[in-house]
């Protein structure tokens, strides 16, 4: 399928051609995938961010309060992940590689290697060799977003900090397989611009990154802009119809590439895409920092509290926000445990195949 063949189906509304798109989905996922579907969920270290990107709730310039796990927090919060079931996890930070260095990742990554089967993370784009020593510590898998593919909207949308390298970011992919990561993970952040161009120029991206690393494990996610930050511009909103045409095109045009699909997406839409060329979601997500053991529950976990602990607390008082993003599915993770399987799937919690190469 080309370009133009692409386009033309992106620009036609009809819903009996979704229908066809959506039945062929489901009929290649099912060849591929069968009713399997990989759960994972994110674990924020920190919201320090050196960028300027002016549509985050994270970027350097809010006024927000600024927090970073240590050791014994990562550790809670690890504890606490791993009750649900989890066995999968995304370990997250803002873009600072001041406040979070290859270092501080190796740590937790280490930390986390003792609760989960199988981690990830979506950090600030590093060097091959920095991929390479987070890979040999226990981590298979990054995740980066090129955010969106149109240069001059990318410049007008990340004026300042390291992010701002366009290219920088567009070869990092490259750079992560050289590192040795057996799973990618790209996409777009749709609402930045022109949906249709950004899923062109993200299947050239995967293609070129197929042929040039055919070992590698690639998934695509498509998040719809969920923002906590001022940025008000609605002009490249996606609708739901939409982002299903994206979800079943893509499952066509790459019948064996992972899709995930985040708790961005409200749990109506969640549990209906799940059937048209989804293979991953999340589960039970929070995206503050140390979202999932609140400050007294670690607090009482670890015996003790530090004057750090004291301030900490206070900064997570109501009202106060250290979330990326606004989650639109808070259902728990036995919760859409259930719905898969009311749904006939079978939720898998553990990547086997990672056991077995890792």
């Amino acid at each position: 399928m080309n370009k133009t063949e692409i386009l033309e189906i992106f620009n036609n509304s009809n819903p009996q051609l979704l229908e066809q798109l959506a039945q062929e989905a489901q009929k290649i996922t099912r060849q591929y995938f069968g009713k399997t579907m990989s759960l994972y969920a994110p674990l924020y270290l920190s919201n320090h961010c050196a960028n300027q990107c002016v549509y985050c709730g994270f970027h350097a310039s809010l006024d927000i309060p600024r927090l970073k796990l240590d050791e014994t927090e990562i550790e809670q919060e690890c504890q606490a992940l791993a009750l649900t079931g989890i066995q999968s996890i995304l370990l997250l930070t803002g873009e600072s590689r001041k406040h979070t260095p290859p270092e501080y990742l190796e740590t937790a990554i280490k930390i986390a290697k003792k609760y989960f089967a199988s981690i990830a993370v979506e950090v600030y784009p590093l060097e091959t060799a920095e991929y390479a020593r987070l890979n040999a510590v226990g981590c298979d898998g990054v995740t980066v977003f090129q955010e969106t593919y149109d240069r001059e909207r990318y410049k007008i949308l990340h004026p300042a900090g390291k992010k701002s390298n366009y290219d920088y970011r567009y070869q990092a992919p490259q750079r992560i397989a050289l590192g040795g990561m057996r799973q990618i993970t790209l996409g777009p952040l749709l609402g930045l611009a022109d949906w249709r161009q950004d899923v062109l120029a993200l299947y050239e991206h995967l293609r070129t990154l197929e042929k040039e690393f055919s070992g590698v494990d690639y998934t695509l996610s498509f998040p719809r802009l969920r923002q906590l930050s001022d940025y008000n511009d609605l002009s490249y909103l996606v609708s739901d119809a939409d982002l299903v045409k994206i979800i079943c095109l893509t499952r066509i045009i790459f019948p064996r590439v992972g899709i995930n699909i985040s708790t961005r997406e409200s749990a109506e839409f969640r549990d209906k895409v799940v059937h048209f060329g989804a293979t991953k979601i999340s589960a039970g997500s929070s995206t503050q920092v140390g979202g999932y053991a609140p400050v007294t529950e670690r607090l009482a976990l670890s015996g003790e509290v530090s004057e750090r602990s004291r301030t900490v607390e206070g900064s997570r008082g109501v009202g106060l926000r250290t979330a990326q993003f606004e989650i639109n599915d808070n259902r728990s993770v036995s919760e859409v445990k259930a719905m898969l399987e009311r749904q006939g799937f079978d939720p898998v919690f553990t990547d086997w195949r990672c056991l077995e190469i890792c």
